[in-house]
């Protein structure tokens, strides 16, 4: 909109006023002229206001609008990108790769590593809705996951020893020593069977209140690190409250997903653990078929058979056929 020309007037609101005040269809009396103001120009006269209209073609869109032109080949990628059988086809395509299909999913993506950090952000970016872009990326990544795991750098299905941990009475103990005592005693037990965890090349996978669930690459370093534990434990006190801790060891093939390890290998460690009862260690018969033959007798431990008893209830999840040992010293 341009103004050409507005003179100076005694009331500066009277067009404003004319313009408000009179209504639809009525015609406005044009405002005096005075004649001593400068002469204007011959297509505008002194009080009128120009008003531009932009022209508009056939497509409805105003020339100059600032909107982009979608290119066909854009438009024909974009809806290649959510029809459903080239999902299905890529889909299908990634069960070829090496690594997980269903890498991209929540449960596959979280904990640590190069390839789930950039899956994350991928997901944060795509959102969950399927399109082939989403496919092809993630089954980029998913092939990095796996070459990062026959590089070492991930398990994939390596054989390893599972450990679960569990302190005997801890529950019933807890409740009446309260939050503070029982925090304070926690720290204590993570600092006495933690350190021969990590040093003995073992990793912490995740804390479960009393307990704590540990990987490690073999079953001599999980043994070891079990014994030292249980020796650095036997240390602790809480008022009248000693605590005893119970282990189970399985060695077997576990999978690695999002920073956590799952399959029928960690139920049966964590079934091991329960046959501990009052404060033993356990290891099934793989653990004790993977050690070096000189590995308990340089501990001055020995593994003898475990029998239930006639009124124990049966372990689930364990296989029938399964044997499981007692470790205790010499």
């Amino acid at each position: 909109m341009t103004i050409l020309s507005v003179p100076p007037t005694s009331d500066p609101l009277r067009y404003a006023r004319d313009v408000n005040e009179k209504p639809s269809g009525r015609a406005v009396p044009e405002p005096e002229v005075d004649s001593t103001a400068a002469p204007v120009a011959d297509h505008a006269t002194a009080d009128k206001v120009r008003i531009g209209l932009t022209p508009v073609p056939d497509n409805g869109e105003a020339v100059g609008s600032g909107r982009p032109r979608v290119h066909p080949l854009s438009a024909l990628m974009n809806a290649a990108n959510q029809r459903p059988d080239v999902i299905e086809v890529l889909r299908r395509a990634r069960h070829q790769l090496p690594g997980d299909p269903a890498f991209g999913d929540p449960l596959s993506v979280t904990g640590p590593g190069g390839a789930r950090a950039v899956a994350r952000a991928a997901d944060r970016l795509v959102g969950d809705n399927p399109s082939a872009a989403r496919e092809i990326g993630f089954g980029a990544l998913q092939v990095w996951q796996a070459m990062l795991e026959r590089l070492g750098r991930g398990k994939g299905t390596e054989e390893t020893t599972v450990m679960f941990t569990d302190l005997v009475s801890f529950s019933s103990w807890s409740l009446t020593a309260g939050d503070e005592a029982t925090l304070d005693l926690l720290r204590k037990v993570a600092k006495a069977i933690e350190p021969p965890i990590a040093e003995r090349g073992g990793q912490v996978v995740k804390r479960m209140g009393d307990g704590v669930m540990a990987v490690f690459p073999s079953a001599d370093r999980a043994v070891q690190a079990a014994i030292a534990a249980k020796r650095n434990l036997a240390d602790i006190t809480a008022g009248s409250y000693r605590p005893r801790m119970r282990i189970g060891l399985h060695t077997g093939s576990p999978r690695e997903i999002g920073g956590d390890w799952l399959g029928v290998d960690v139920t049966i460690a964590a079934r091991v653990m329960e046959a501990g009862g009052n404060g033993k260690m356990m290891i099934s018969e793989t653990t004790l078929a993977a050690l070096e033959p000189e590995t308990l007798d340089e501990l001055g431990y020995t593994a003898r058979p475990y029998r239930r008893s006639f009124f124990a209830a049966p372990l689930s999840g364990v296989p029938e056929d399964l044997r499981i040992y007692r470790v205790s010293s010499a």
